[in-house]
């Protein structure tokens, strides 16, 4: 047998033997585990899939669970503790940036955290889809680099809302994104990353950038192979499509602040202050005199290219809106008020007549 590697099923049966030869030729030990007197494990109890025997005051043998295998390729370098922390800060970070992608593309959008899980970098980087949205982050002061990638299959979805899209399905291009596409896909990112900054602040002040955009996720490579890296899935649903986005942050970028995701850690830092009266006249006093955009929408009209190429000053164009509808009066492009159109002393004039308590319905219906 010598030169040969011996399977696991093949240790395991040798290992069995043992056991039963030990069990003949030793008598049963009345204080302890394998004729130790300490009650100690024996060597044998760290082989993988054998059962942990042990015997009782009246010398019978019982038999425990069988060992849990242990993966040395994949070690669990990242505490439970920490791990639970992450969950918590990212979930909140999920239901912001779902509120604000709402804005931007004009209808509900729901972000939920799926997942949080360890594995090692070649395993992340083989089960993402080639071409994809594959963008390298920079994190200061952080050392290395973090991985955000967009799987095409909500991408394309929200590209084509930004460019005035309707609720009718996009077909996923099998291709590497254009220049025109990354610009637009530069704003969701900017996005993610704004909301990412504030979820992590109770932690450190992080500054996020993006270094590099890459279709091809096999081309680039911020950690060897067998590092362990934390993933982070994020399920997007816009409309009717559904889609990953992932956040994947090696181990060697965090381990100098693990210390801080510890939940006794995490609940000091995310302890609020209550306002006091000081603070709340303060705040007041220095958003007083800010200027705001506000924008009243009268009507919506569809008229045919050559109508539109023939419009001339004087002419009137027909709208199905009753005058008597009330008009929709956003601040800062949210949806705020219900107002009426008329004047004050010789000025046009919106009469503010309600106020909306949910802006999201009123994007959707848009």
């Amino acid at each position: 047998m010598s030169g040969e590697v011996l399977s696991q099923d093949e240790i395991e049966n040798l290992m069995n033997i043992m056991t039963m030869s030990d069990k003949k030729d030793k008598p049963a030990p009345t204080n302890g585990i394998d004729g130790t007197s300490g009650g100690g494990l024996s060597s044998r109890a760290g082989i993988s899939g054998m059962s942990n025997q042990i015997v009782s005051s009246g010398g019978e043998w019982t038999h425990q669970e069988k060992i849990t295998q242990y993966d040395w390729k994949r070690p669990e370098r990242v505490g439970k503790d920490q791990m639970k922390t992450l969950q918590t800060l990212h979930e909140g970070f999920g239901r912001k940036f779902a509120a604000d992608l709402s804005a931007m593309l004009r209808t509900i959008v729901e972000v939920k955290l799926t997942s949080v899980s360890q594995l090692t970098y070649s395993e992340f980087i083989f089960s993402l889809d080639n071409p994809t949205c594959f963008n390298l982050l920079r994190a200061d002061p952080l050392e290395g680099n973090i991985i955000l990638d967009i799987n095409p299959s909500i991408l394309y979805p929200m590209i084509d809302r930004l460019l005035g899209g309707g609720r009718e399905g996009t077909m996923m291009a099998r291709r590497p994104l254009t220049e025109i596409e990354l610009r637009l896909v530069s704003r969701i990112t900017s996005l993610f990353l704004k909301e990412l900054k504030h979820a992590w602040e109770n932690v450190m002040e992080l500054d996020f950038s993006v270094i590099q955009v890459e279709s091809n996720p096999q081309l680039i490579q911020i950690v060897p192979p067998n590092e362990v890296v934390v993933l982070l899935c994020f399920e997007v649903a816009l409309i009717e499509v559904r889609g990953i986005i992932n956040l994947c942050i090696p181990y060697n970028s965090f381990e100098r602040i693990a210390g801080k995701l510890t939940t006794n850690a995490w609940n000091a830092y995310g302890a609020k202050k209550q306002a006091t009266p000081q603070s709340i006249k303060k705040i007041s006093k220095s958003i007083r005199n800010m200027h705001v955009h506000l924008k009243v929408k009268l009507a919506d009209a569809t008229i045919q290219m050559h109508q539109l190429l023939n419009l001339r000053v004087g002419d009137v164009i027909c709208t199905q809106k009753n005058v008597a509808t009330p008009l929709l009066i956003s601040v800062e492009g949210i949806p705020k008020y219900w107002g009426k159109a008329g004047t004050y002393r010789g000025y046009s004039a919106i009469q503010i007549e309600s106020t909306i308590e949910d802006p999201t319905e009123i994007i959707a219906q848009e």
